[in-house]
């Protein structure tokens, strides 16, 4: 047994007094002194008092306040230096507009903008620790004012991001437009060179050329109809050699990149551009992005077979279905980086082309020129070159283009195969993309113009032939019936 302090009693006795702890202290008789002050004594049992525990949760308490104290430093830091950014940006939008009276003020979200969002919401964790493991009520107040404070700044970075994201957009649309307006200044410039160093333009339709010399800088025409999550379809203009048709037509493939079941039809391209006055028909039964509208006729896979389909774009009727004898199907050999893809077909000057694999070609693309009336192969020739190893391909003038990833933003035109002839070479022509996958590309020879599917985007792209063709020229050999 030991006498106690007054004061030290009164402070060991709390935790004893707390909701949830045992209540063994009671009233004791005292004296009064001559100043009117109480003298009493405790005698007390050393086990009674849970001495280690209370300095445990002490010492806890004090690193906690200690953690805190350093976070809240570290928060002062952060928002001194995004003060400092934001008056380099305010900086920034005056010499701007003292360039430009009516461009808009512009706020970019940088990393330190986003690491004192971080540290905000890693003070709100703290002080939620606090109080939830704090036993002592004196310091609680303080808790809770230093909250609603950390809750008040997150609030205030919250609207600043917001508006500073609005800004950021409409910036954004307007480099855009002008982007687009860039590229097609340099398409003309492209074309005014072309015209000035290889004579006159090709004629609707023509082959009297030399075979392909390059490649134009992608148009982006619009993002598909059906949005920015239908990345895989296929697009184009009605390929059918010297015809008087602009029929445009648009089939986006549904979100698993495989059901083809929409599209749309556009009688001129301002239609297109401006989404109106269009024909948007359900099939279905298609199978892949291998699409294609060669006089007025949709030819595609069906669904989960090695089957030809052809439809009547005038009705929407599917007229005719045959198989393709030896070809692969259900995601078999397609193309790298584009799945389902198992027929691909084409058109151009000289008819309609399927492109596919085989097993008995073990995988190396195939190419079958067919009747468009019946379907029926009517010659076939093989190639050199895995399908899956491709990025896709294409034909013009009865010669196959074939064409390989190089990075996100470039492919390469590597191999071409002359059907006339049945010889192949190599070749490097470049093509920028504006996102990383080609899943549908169509030719037109109307316009001598690549149509691409670009990643859920409706791209194209002028393509220039050589002038001069060579002594023995695939392209002077007469159209296929």
């Amino acid at each position: 047994m030991q006498q106690v302090p007054a004061l030290l009693t009164t402070l060991l006795l709390l935790p004893l007094v707390l909701q949830g702890q045992p209540q063994v202290a009671r009233f004791v008789p005292g004296t009064m002194d001559e100043d009117g002050l109480c003298h009493c004594v405790v005698y007390l049992s050393n086990n009674l008092i849970p001495l280690k525990e209370w300095e445990q949760l002490r010492h806890t308490a004090q690193e906690l306040l200690d953690k805190y104290e350093q976070e809240l430093s570290r928060v002062s830091e952060h928002s001194r230096a995004f003060e400092d950014y934001d008056n380099q940006n305010l900086e920034m939008n005056d010499a701007l507009k003292s360039r430009n009276p009516t461009a808009p003020a512009v706020f970019y979200e940088s990393p330190a903008f986003n690491l004192l969002r971080l540290e905000l919401e890693g003070a709100q964790e703290l002080a939620a620790q606090l109080t939830a493991k704090g036993k002592i009520n004196a310091a609680r107040d303080l808790v809770y004012e230093l909250q609603s404070q950390v809750a008040n700044a997150s609030l205030t970075l919250k609207f600043l991001a917001d508006s500073d994201q609005r800004s950021f957009h409409a910036l954004r649309q307007e480099v855009g437009v002008l982007e687009s307006r860039l590229s097609e200044c340099e398409r003309e410039k492209e074309q005014k060179e072309a015209s000035t160093n290889s004579g006159p333009p090709l004629p609707p339709g023509s082959c009297a050329h030399g075979g392909l010399q390059k490649v134009s800088r992608p148009l982006v025409v619009q993002l598909n109809w059906r949005g920015f999550s239908y990345k895989a379809g296929a697009w184009g203009r009605d390929s059918a050699p010297n015809s008087s048709s602009s029929l445009y037509w648009v089939a986006p493939l549904r979100t698993d990149g495989r059901y083809f079941d929409l599209y749309r039809l556009h009688r001129s391209y301002d239609d297109l551009v401006l989404q109106k006055n269009y024909e948007q028909w359900k099939m279905g039964y298609g199978d892949g992005s291998g699409n294609t509208v060669y006089k007025n006729f949709m030819y595609f896979n069906y669904y989960g077979t090695s089957e030809i389909a052809k439809v009547d774009l005038s009705s929407n009727i599917l007229v005719l279905r045959r198989p393709l004898p030896g070809a692969t199907f259900n995601n078999r050999f397609s193309y790298a980086g584009v799945p389902w893809k198992d027929l691909d077909f084409a058109s151009d000057e000289k008819g309609l082309w399927v492109l596919y694999a085989t097993e008995e070609s073990k995988g190396n693309l195939v190419v079958s020129r067919l009747n468009p009336s019946t379907l029926a192969v009517e010659e076939t020739w093989h190639t050199s070159q895995y399908k899956p190893a491709l990025s896709g391909a294409f034909m013009a003038c009865g010669v196959l283009y074939a064409l390989r990833s190089l990075s996100t933003r470039q492919e390469e035109i590597f191999y071409a195969f002359d059907t006339t002839t049945g010889q192949e070479h190599h070749l490097s022509i470049l093509l920028d993309k504006m996102l990383e996958t080609l899943q549908g590309i169509n030719y037109c020879p109307t316009d001598h113009k690549l149509y691409v599917y670009n990643d859920g985007y409706l791209v194209n792209y002028d393509l220039s032939f050589l002038q001069t063709p060579p002594t023995k020229s695939p392209s002077e050999a007469s159209p296929a019936p």
